[in-house]
């Protein structure tokens, strides 16, 4: 079994952004990394998902709850963040790393 490593952060690599009804884009800062994690500074749910540039998100993607904050593994190899937020406009902190 493969040992956990703590998220290690990107630093300088985070940006906060505001969701909103419409599914926005934002590039994702900092060297390629495996990690992202997702504070949902907010009290509204938002739904993410990451990819290229044209990337968009649904309400079919990965939520993040209002007041949490999460660590994913994505594709090292994508560039952008989507989110997208069915009611409020709630914050979300987006940082790149490594580990959970």
């Amino acid at each position: 079994m493969a040992e956990l490593q703590s998220f290690a952060p990107g630093y300088g690599s985070g940006v906060s952004v505001t969701a909103g009804a419409a599914s926005v884009t934002a590039a994702l800062l900092g060297a390629t990394s495996t990690s992202l994690c997702l504070t949902n500074t907010g009290t509204d749910l938002v739904y993410v998902r990451t990819g290229d540039s044209t990337v968009a998100a649904t309400a079919a993607d990965y939520p993040v709850l209002g007041g949490q904050q999460v660590s994913i593994t994505i594709n090292a190899n994508h560039t952008h963040v989507a989110y997208i937020a069915p009611s409020g406009a709630p914050v979300l902190h987006v940082m790149r790393g490594e580990g959970i």
